[in-house]
């Protein structure tokens, strides 16, 4: 793992040795285990090394092969090296000492700008060819690194970070007023939908899935992967199905867990992080490691507000999951005297951007440094699990239902809602008038109370500053309608879902940055691109069997997870519960400082302050703990981070 810089003079002037050395000092703030430069004349290379995996342990980057005539500077984790190394069909001897990035390289020199198709895994990398007098990049497909980059008519800088780009005295900081009004007008966690910009108006990103080229003054950005299955799986039995998942899941987490140091992971109540946790003991056992695991709780002196399907402290789950799985060394974590309020300030400064998982900020925080603080060099997490391998919801269920129902196939609908009534200690004349309702709607009165019921978070946007940047069309063309109601096809929604880049940005950007501060590697086997084909690829009834909800995880980790994790259907786990409770101690200075913000001329331009007075009125004076969950909530605390973004650029 490395933060990587660069520059590249298309006028053929030698990079300023300035230039070079204030990029690199910038990324000084980071631990590193080697910090080494590369220069041609206009083309400079800067790695700061972290080392992460047993084959990058003195890695020499950026790296230069005189033979093929090529550099390489390179932030990455190959997943899938022994299938390259055959392909390539490098000697046996040779392959436990040839690094990532030099293994790139060979791929680069086979397959030249078709590379980032032939690669697995995590990365951010630039090559010099010095032969066809071309730059070129490439950002892995989920964008889990990430690479900002400045260009005009005679230079191209590029940086994992932003920071250093702003140390070379033509790249000046001036905000992105279209990356701003996407931010305020999206209602859902999503920060933007053109991926490739960012907050600033100078500083542009390769989004995930594409490459970049640079030969003289042009400069080319191109996707080079969308995730669509054409083709479906079709297997002989549900057994099948689940062998063949474990089979493609654990060949993810074992590449996951390629490491010299420990491995670590997220661990909550539920069946994403469970599963990742159940698959990666097992696989380290080999390893004779230990899989160390990192659960956030309540403060102590918390008291539980929250309903009873709810469980705020899932410690119990846990521990079900812990003495089961086994080969664990787990971890409680309450981060007592700590929260997000205080921390929005460092986590502007760690993002160099605006957020919105204000609740979350402080504990992925505390874990990223406590598993440091243990040695930990990756730390796994299930993060996009509710999207692949625990796809499916009540609707999902109910969707399904109904198509039985339309398809006259009687029996077995009949037999699917005797398996849910009884896991859900419901009864059919509950569930027939839902499903008769779905399949045959009797009015428009049906359209029209769902409209009733489309989204009530609060615009917070001015409509000045909307019209100005035209947003709501333009989110509208990334399929992003921020008045649309409930999504009603979910099989589409999901589908779409893949497509779309934005929803993986603010997972990139977090963990990209949280892992250089820390010196470990965030990596979710969820998300692995193979895993993510396989579930969109088998039959939608496997999500649904048995009157399940999430019924294919369920099935296919038995055996890896306890009942009471794996059939739990009654309870599931709210994180954040109590940030309230924490930032009661500094509510009078929550409120005097968004008092100020819905008076101040400074961010009156983007924000509608009325919306800002309205929502402060509705909260009150006094803290109460179920506004964590209220959208008035949401609106100011994302206001207050806008804010407080807005003074520290001036």
């Amino acid at each position: 793992m490395s933060a990587i810089v660069g520059i590249h003079n298309s006028n053929h002037e030698p990079v300023a040795v300035e230039y070079m050395q204030n990029m690199m000092k910038s990324l000084k703030k980071y631990p590193a285990k080697d910090i080494q430069i590369w220069n041609n004349k206009n083309t400079f290379f800067g790695c700061h090394a972290q080392w992460i995996t047993p084959e990058s342990i003195g890695e020499r980057l950026p790296y230069h092969d005189y033979e093929r005539q090529l550099a390489i500077t390179a932030d990455v984790i190959i997943d899938n090296r022994e299938e390259l190394f055959n392909r390539l069909q490098v000697n046996q001897t040779d392959r436990k000492s040839i690094p990532d990035s030099e293994l790139i390289l060979l791929a680069y020199h086979k397959w030249g700008d078709e590379v980032p198709k032939h690669l697995d895994g995590d990365f951010a990398f630039m090559i010099w060819d010095e032969k066809k007098q071309k730059l070129f990049g490439a950002r892995d497909f989920s964008g889990a690194r990430t690479l900002y980059f400045h260009h005009d008519h005679r230079r191209f800088a590029f940086s994992t970070t932003i920071e250093p780009l702003f140390t070379l005295p033509y790249i000046k900081k001036k905000l992105n007023e279209d990356w701003l009004a996407e931010f305020l007008a999206i209602p859902t966690i999503v920060e933007s939908v053109d991926m490739s910009t960012t907050v600033y108006k100078s500083i542009s990103q390769i989004p995930p899935s594409h490459t970049i080229t640079v030969v003289d003054e042009k400069v080319t950005v191109s996707r080079y992967c969308t995730i669509e299955v054409k083709k479906g799986i079709k297997l002989g039995s549900n057994e099948e199905y689940e062998e063949a998942f474990r089979d493609v899941f654990q060949k993810a987490i074992s590449a996951r867990t390629r490491t010299h140091g420990q491995v670590g992971s997220h661990l909550s109540g539920g069946l994403d992080s469970g599963s990742v946790v159940s698959f990666a003991s097992k696989n380290l056992i080999k390893q004779n490691k230990k899989l160390h695991t990192y659960s956030y709780l309540p403060e102590d002196s918390f008291t539980d507000w929250t309903p009873k399907y709810y469980q705020a402290d899932e410690s119990s789950l846990v521990k079900e999951t812990v003495n089961y799985v086994g080969n664990i060394s787990d971890n409680y974590l309450r981060f007592e005297g700590m929260d997000p309020f205080t921390e929005v300030d460092d986590f502007i400064e760690l993002m160099e951007m605006p957020y919105k998982f204000f609740e979350n900020s402080f504990w992925l925080k505390g874990i990223n440094e406590t598993a440091n603080k243990q040695g930990i060099k990756v730390l796994l997490n299930g993060a996009r699990g509710n999207h692949s391998i625990s796809w499916g919801s009540w609707k999902l269920n109910i969707n399904y239902y109904t198509s039985l129902f339309k398809k006259l196939k009687w029996l077995k609908l009949n037999s699917q809602l005797d398996y849910y009534t009884k896991n859900y200690h419901t009864g059919k004349s509950n569930m027939l008038p839902i499903i008769t309702k779905q399949a045959i709607p009797t009015s428009v009165n049906w359209n029209k109370k769902n409209h009733q019921f489309r989204n009530e978070f609060p615009t917070i946007i001015n409509p000045s500053f909307a019209n100005k940047t035209n947003v709501v069309e333009r989110l509208k063309q990334y399929g992003l309608d921020p008045k649309s109601g409930p999504v009603e096809n979910l099989t589409k929604y999901r589908n779409n879902y893949y497509k779309q880049l934005h929803a993986w940005n603010k997972s990139g950007v977090a963990e990209t940055k949280l892992s250089l501060r820390y010196s470990l590697w965030n990596r979710d086997p969820t998300n692995d691109i193979n895993v993510i084909r396989f579930c969109l690829a088998i039959p939608e009834e496997q999500y649904v069997l048995n009157g399940m909800e999430r019924s294919f995880i369920r099935r296919a980790t038995k055996n890896f997870l306890p009942d009471k994790v794996r059939l739990n259907y009654h309870t599931r786990g709210i994180q954040g519960a109590d940030t309230i409770h924490r930032i009661a101690k500094h509510w009078d200075c929550f409120i005097d400082e968004l008092q100020q913000l819905s008076n101040d001329s400074l961010v009156s331009e983007f924000i509608d302050l009325n919306v800002i007075r309205n929502c402060l009125s509705r909260i009150g004076t006094k803290p109460r703990q179920e506004l964590i969950v209220e959208n008035d909530f949401k609106v100011l605390t994302r206001s207050l981070i806008v804010y407080r973004f807005l003074k520290n650029i001036g």
